[in-house]
């Protein structure tokens, strides 16, 4: 029962509703040659990362057959977590060092793909990231000090300079 549940929460991950879907959402934008709107963004973001990442947070809690509002916490830790990780990759790709990234940078600026920091500004995307990595620490509360590798993952998201 607990590798099915885990099977299933992985493929709603994954496909239509999650990974696949964002991508999807991605292609279409580009092809349209029409940058999104910050609601369109923060879908096509939650769907393309935000899932795969949520489904990571919560898959302990499913392999250790915890109760399901602790399920609930680390879900939504890994949601607002993978929403500041989105942002602080578009804040790096505008100013990052290339050679730390390992990658060429300024790749969304240079495709017309609308961004948060496109959008809201560089600043207003940095608040922003660092107000859902604050939120998804609260999503631990219930864990305690238990948590506090995952805050300390969370943290490094916006601290981050690669």
């Amino acid at each position: 029962a607990v590798r099915a549940e885990l099977c299933r929460a992985l493929a709603r991950a994954a496909g239509a509703r999650g990974m696949c879907g964002g991508q999807m959402l991605d292609m279409l934008a580009e092809a349209a040659g029409q940058p999104l709107e910050e609601a369109e963004i923060g879908r096509l973001q939650l769907l393309k990362t935000g899932k795969l990442i949520e489904f990571s947070a919560e898959a302990g809690a499913i392999l250790g057959k915890a109760p399901i509002q602790l399920r609930h916490a680390l879900s939504a830790y890994g949601r607002d977590l993978g929403a500041a990780f989105q942002i602080a990759d578009d804040i790096l790709d505008v100013e990052g060092d290339p050679e730390l990234a390992g990658k060429a940078l300024q790749k969304d600026a240079d495709a017309g793909k609308g961004t948060f920091v496109s959008l809201m500004g560089l600043e207003r995307a940095k608040q922003q990231a660092e107000m859902l990595v604050a939120q998804a620490n609260e999503h631990l509360s219930c864990y305690g000090t238990e948590a506090n590798l995952l805050r300390a993952i969370a943290n490094y998201i916006t601290e981050r300079d690669r």
